[in-house]
């Protein structure tokens, strides 16, 4: 069997992860939207100093227009429909632009809680693998299917993260628990059956809640969190270039950050395709 060598392909995993997190004094940034799924956009990323990547299904969904879908919110509805095979070419480009010192973990068909019963399959994990997938990002509801994600994972050399949400998100993206009581035992279970990463969706996206410092409910949600695991941290949802600053010092180790990048490159290409066009008419 392969058992040794998948093992070591996680214990390589997990030090890109934690070299990441040294490297950048204890937070570092996982880079995604854009810059996970588009091959230019995750070197450049790169080339700036990131070295965590994620591509991600709902993101694939709204770069290729699936369905006319022109916003994350309604990409999320047909992510499932996004073939598998798309989501290795996406894994294996950007592993070949970025090189094997980058850590990825991708978002895929069946690695979410899908609005349609969606499998996620031994053929699949190992293909993911090959591609040069490190990690597999999940954001299952239930205990016993993120357990199945965790075991199939782990089998062919990825490691997990996955999310506590709060079961009044609009989108669910994690397991649900409300009071940071509830964060807490829900992330030790996440430990004990393996999870290698552990993330909080803070709730600044997608519900309507403005994206700024972090809320007093948000926060005590958080350190629930990271006081009751010992696996490197995230936090996720709404964090961009004017309230990241809030969670340095927190203690978590990982930002999730995708729609900001986004929104900048949308605005860029706006305004300079707007420039060429204003030169044009004072010809």
């Amino acid at each position: 069997m392969i058992t040794g060598d998948m093992q070591r392909k996680r214990d390589f995993g997990m030090k890109k992860v934690k070299d990441a997190i040294a490297a950048h004094g204890g937070t570092t940034l996982l880079a995604t939207g854009i810059t996970g799924d588009d091959a230019r956009f995750a070197l450049a990323a790169v080339q700036a100093g990131a070295k965590l990547l994620e591509p991600n299904h709902p993101a694939v969904a709204l770069a290729r227009g699936h369905k006319g879908v022109t916003s994350m919110h309604a990409a999320e509805e047909v992510r499932h429909e996004i073939l598998m095979e798309e989501m290795v070419k996406v894994v294996a480009g950007v592993r070949a632009v970025v090189g094997p010192e980058i850590f990825i973990t991708a978002g895929v068909p069946g690695s979410f809680t899908e609005t349609m019963p969606t499998p996620f399959t031994d053929e699949q994990a190992y293909a993911l693998a090959r591609a040069g997938a490190d990690g597999i990002h999940t954001h299952k509801s239930t205990i016993e299917d993120l357990k199945d994600v965790v075991d199939l994972c782990h089998k062919y050399g990825m490691l997990v993260d996955a999310y506590v949400a709060h079961p009044a998100d609009r989108h669910l993206f994690g397991i649900p628990a409300e009071t940071p009581e509830q964060v807490a035992d829900t992330a030790k279970r996440m430990q004990d059956i393996g999870v290698d990463l552990i993330g909080l969706m803070t709730g600044m996206s997608y519900e309507g809640v403005a994206a700024g410092e972090i809320a007093p409910p948000v926060r005590a949600r958080l350190e629930a969190m990271l006081k009751a695991v010992s696996v490197p941290t995230l936090a996720e949802g709404g964090i961009n270039s004017k309230n990241f600053k809030a969670f340095i010092g927190t203690g978590v180790n990982i930002l999730v950050v995708g729609t900001a990048f986004d929104d900048v490159a949308r605005q860029a290409v706006h305004d300079s395709v707007r420039s060429f066009l204003v030169r044009q008419d004072r010809v």
